[in-house]
């Protein structure tokens, strides 16, 4: 009998790492261990469908991942605490040697703000760069709208303040809003994003919605990222449920068209509604959605929601949707779904992918689980050489064969990001919390590779191959069959 808190869905599978003991893992990962475990909840249909061995063992690696994340959430937290008072309070009175000079001279030292727009997060530590690169311009869309859309996804990360004197300030374009999203699942706000117009080129009205991604020590968005627990929603497919509570799914009705008398905010709700009221207020707005890490997959589940319950008078107006090192979102009925969404109402999907980011590539495509991207895949190195290509090489990031080659990587990204400044210039100077976290991902290749930083460079120093036109990303053969 399917669970009334699962009612909306008939067909379901989720992971409970907080039920799983290690026998009991140990013993689901037998060949003639039980199957029937308190850390799955199912619906019956899906009772024996984990049947293979190797379903068996991502299934166990999604659980562990989430216990590990869940043990060492509170120093991690704590951690991000520490590192981001220290790093402002060094930034706000002028880096080492100008507090040494503050102590010498006997000045007082500054106490940093966190509601002044200079107080970054540990993401924007990594990377600097607020401005968007001049060399660029807008008659080149794919470029222009890939660097403003990946800037956009990286100061996401911020907070309003910030958020709002880089849009208005820098990029002389008009900030609209700063959201913080309720998630009914967690019981407090989880989901962040803000919305900005680009008014800095002639009639433009284009309006960009950015979602905020995973935030480097953040426990609870990589127990996310690691959940591989899926609904069915009719008519689409098996959809991650940890994006769809992060956008705004509700406990028992699942995704009605309407809500009525929310008591709070909810992404999907909010969002489309002022979306709705832009369309029709401007007849020339247009739309840009995007998003790196997570917030890419609510980018992408926005947009799906949006074609499910058939909301024409935005949809038309949308103009493409951005994502970074995005995860996995849904199966192949989802993925079909999507690129039927596409076809229909004419709108573009760039889904970039950085060397060997480990993100896009989960949740896993196994039997199991059956997690696609769709489209086509706007794929660089990490010499930043582009290419487009069905999936990105090493789709589920265990490889064997690919042992070597992302160690090797990881190195070169290194040495690369001492050598790339000396050629292009001081824009990219890579900052010492960057360094310290490429010499961790030599440890953990494809760590680093997911910052932000690889992809703003993407966007702006590739060397793109295309046989045919970025235009034509979208084909629908060009998701693999199960």
């Amino acid at each position: 009998m399917v669970s009334r808190k699962h009612e909306f869905s008939r067909s379901y599978m989720i992971l409970k790492p907080h039920k799983a003991k290690f026998f009991d893992l140990f013993m689901f990962l037998l060949p003639f261990g039980s199957r029937k475990t308190k850390f799955i909840d199912c619906s019956k249909d899906n009772e024996r469908s984990y049947i293979n061995i190797i379903d068996r063992w991502f299934i166990v690696l999604s659980i562990m991942l989430q216990i590990i994340l869940a043990a060492v959430a509170t120093p991690l937290a704590q951690l991000d605490s520490f590192l981001v008072k220290l790093l402002n309070f060094i930034s706000f009175n002028g880096g080492i040697i100008g507090i040494l000079c503050k102590i010498l001279k006997g000045r007082k030292l500054v106490k940093p703000d966190e509601n002044s727009p200079d107080y970054r997060s540990l993401a924007g530590f990594s990377d600097w760069r607020r401005d968007l690169d001049s060399s660029i311009l807008p008659a080149n869309q794919f470029r222009y709208y890939g660097d403003l859309t990946m800037m956009a996804a990286k100061v996401a990360y911020e907070s309003k303040p910030f958020i709002q004197s880089v849009v208005n300030d820098r990029w002389k374009m008009t900030f609209l809003d700063f959201f913080d999203f309720w998630n009914d699942f967690q019981g407090k706000a989880t989901t962040q994003a803000f919305m900005f117009e680009n008014t800095a080129t002639d009639n433009s009205n284009v309006v960009v919605v950015a979602f905020r991604g995973t935030s480097p020590l953040d426990s609870y968005d990589w127990q996310v990222d690691a959940d591989f627990s899926w609904y069915d929603i009719t008519g689409v497919g098996r959809i991650h449920s940890g994006f769809m509570k992060a956008l705004g799914l509700q406990k028992v009705s699942g995704w009605p068209k309407e809500l009525t008398r929310p008591q709070h905010e909810f992404a999907y709700y909010t969002l489309r509604q002022k979306l709705r009221d832009i369309a029709k207020a401007n007849d020339k707005a247009r739309f840009i959605i995007t998003g790196h890490s997570l917030g890419g997959a609510l980018a992408t589940l926005f947009v799906t929601l949006l074609s499910m319950h058939e909301e024409t008078t935005v949809l038309e107006k949308l103009q493409a949707v951005y994502t970074y090192g995005q995860p996995r979102v849904g199966d192949r009925r989802f993925a079909k779904f999507m690129v039927n969404s596409v076809q229909q109402y004419g709108f573009k999907y760039y889904r970039y992918v950085y060397s060997s980011d480990l993100v896009p590539r989960v949740p896993f495509d196994c039997i199991i689980f059956r997690y696609k991207h769709f489209g086509r895949c706007v794929y660089f190195n990490g010499f930043y050489r582009g290419r487009i290509v069905r999936e990105q090489p090493n789709k589920n990031y265990f490889s064997v064969l690919w042992v070597i080659p992302k160690y090797f990587s990881a190195w070169c990204e290194l040495i690369m990001s001492f050598i790339i400044p000396l050629v292009k210039g001081s824009d990219y100077w890579e900052s010492l919390l960057m360094t310290a976290a490429r010499v961790v991902g030599l440890f953990i290749p494809g760590f680093t590779a997911h910052f932000p930083v690889n992809y703003v460079n993407s966007t702006r120093l590739r060397k793109l191959n295309v046989s045919y036109r970025v235009e034509d990303l979208i084909v629908e053969d060009d998701i693999e069959d199960d």
